[in-house]
């Protein structure tokens, strides 16, 4: 049976049936009986007595109205709820990758700015270029080391330690990181890793804000 010809389908409950003939009779909700023939009844066993089914209306030779296409209500509603069930979840996942792919697209969005910032900031004379070349090749790195980690993942070789990729977080490759954790899904869902993420964050940008006061900018100058 088509379960999505729903809307055509009547209930009722078996009333009558004779076994031995092969035919009974379904009690409609309005209170009708309909005659029906086993052949129409789509269960694989034989129909019992006060059994609720779905069925539609159909004609005989004779232009008689009978029941057609008869079935189990229990096996139609549990067809019905797995239907459901997978509409939903397709339309989690629908939602889902569109969130991702709206992130993807927030925090490309911030990298690309970040790293802008940082080019404007050298170019008024606020930091060295080379500050902004430490930046891009940190975040190449961390990304790389990213992509590394989870393939050795997934693949059951040696991991990078979670210490080292905090490290090359704070050191400046926290913009590879975040892109690394949105493009890769690696290490994006780990509550007590992205707690510390955002921890290396704050404290690169505390770093990077000490520079540009003064505070240690020609001590970096001197290193560099």
């Amino acid at each position: 049976m088509d379960i999505g010809q729903q809307d055509t389908l009547q209930q009722g409950v078996i009333k009558k049936w004779q076994d031995d003939k092969g035919f009974g009779f379904i009690e409609t909700q309005t209170g009708e009986s309909l005659f029906f023939h086993v052949s129409e009844f789509k269960a694989h066993r034989r129909p019992n007595l006060g059994e609720h089914v779905v069925f539609a209306l159909g004609q005989d030779d004779k232009g008689r109205l009978q029941a057609k296409k008869v079935q189990e209500l229990s096996f139609v509603q549990q067809k019905m709820a797995e239907k459901n069930s997978r509409i939903r979840k397709r339309n989690q996942q629908r939602d889902a990758q569109a969130d991702f792919e709206s992130g993807q697209q927030k925090r490309l969005f911030l990298a690309a700015g970040f790293y802008g910032v940082l080019a404007l900031l050298a170019f008024t004379g606020n930091i060295s270029w080379l500050v902004v070349g430490w930046y891009a090749v940190l975040g190449f790195i961390t990304y790389i080391t990213y992509a590394k980690d989870k393939a050795a993942a997934q693949n059951n070789e040696w991991r990078t330690p979670e210490s080292t990729l905090h490290l090359l977080s704070v050191l400046g490759g926290w913009v590879g990181a975040m892109v690394a954790q949105t493009y890769l899904r690696h290490k994006s869902q780990k509550p007590e890793f992205r707690v510390t993420y955002y921890l290396t964050v704050i404290i690169n940008l505390a770093l990077l804000l000490f520079i540009m006061a003064g505070g240690g900018l020609d001590v970096l100058n001197h290193l560099f």
